[in-house]
């Protein structure tokens, strides 16, 4: 089957041009749709309190959706279709992740990692790092958590991630055992990637269990999940997230948390709380005004 035209055209795209495409789409959009435009700018003054958000970012910040959208598609027709889809500033946060691990593991030898990603800048890139990251530590096959629909990985998981066993958290057949395939694959791989950074407001068709922290200045709550996972396999969690500006990717590698530690869910906080105030304009979750305030009880 050959390459629709609009894909065709995506795929001729700079990064640069990605995300001005991206900047005008969301301008003509919100001239016609109220919702558009009314969400886009909930979103710039929801992150007022970021030390990232200037007006200069306003129109970034607003267009985010449409940014992401088009980076993810753009990856998944690249990979498809093997057209350009190599990105080296993301081959290089990969390169620079494997590093860490290999670290935290020379240290001690045979200690479970669990690497997440925040979600920033569009989730298929953050799937992008994590399977370079995999094919530079030579691993086979890697397990990853995500919440997201099998639709933000192109419904191709098979053909466009090969190398990455993801487990969905909405399946219905996934979730009864998904600690325990978590669990399995730490032990098993010694590795396993979980976005640790989901607010609890994304779960409220299945609330968890959450855990209290102090984030942002108030009182704020983050899911269990991965605390109680990581200090049963005595696991060490590496935190990252991707940045995007004018045409180029970057990244931050946060410093090892131990699960088992006490302090360990606010260690995570301050990490999450470091990508707000320095990044806001890229995070893809900044779509609801709580936050990390709101817990569905479980």
């Amino acid at each position: 089957m050959g390459i629709r035209w609009q894909d065709r055209w995506l795929l001729s795209l700079s990064a640069r041009a990605i995300e001005r495409t991206a900047l005008l789409s969301w301008g003509l959009r919100s001239l016609f749709s109220a919702r558009t435009r009314w969400n886009g700018r909930l979103r710039y003054e929801w992150g007022a309190d970021s030390v990232s958000l200037s007006r200069a970012d306003k129109w970034r910040t607003m267009a985010s959706k449409e940014l992401e959208a088009l980076i993810d598609r753009r990856m998944q027709m690249g990979r498809l279709y093997g057209k350009g889809h190599v990105w080296p500033e993301l081959e290089a946060a990969a390169r620079e992740l494997a590093t860490a691990v290999r670290t935290i593991q020379s240290r001690t030898p045979g200690r479970p990692v669990v690497v997440s990603p925040f979600h920033y800048v569009s989730e298929y890139a953050n799937i992008y790092v994590v399977d370079a990251m995999r094919a530079q530590l030579g691993l086979k096959e890697l397990a990853v958590v995500s919440g997201s629909p099998r639709e933000a990985y192109g419904n191709r998981e098979d053909v466009l991630i090969p190398g990455l066993r993801i487990l969905h958290t909405y399946d219905e057949n996934n979730r009864s055992g998904l600690g325990l395939r978590l669990m399995r694959a730490l032990r098993q791989e010694r590795i396993a990637v979980l976005f640790s950074d989901a607010p609890p407001y994304t779960m409220q068709r299945y609330p968890m269990e959450t855990v209290e922290v102090s984030m942002l200045g108030r009182s704020a709550r983050l899911h269990r999940g991965v605390f109680n996972i990581g200090s049963h396999a005595d696991a060490v969690l590496l935190c990252f997230h991707i940045s995007f500006s004018k045409g180029h990717f970057g990244h931050r590698i946060y410093a090892p948390i131990e699960l088992k530690n006490a302090d360990a869910p606010q260690q995570v906080a301050q990490c999450i709380e470091r990508a707000y105030a320095d990044d806001y304009p890229n995070w893809i979750l900044a779509d609801h005004p709580s936050r990390y305030g709101f817990a569905p009880t479980k």
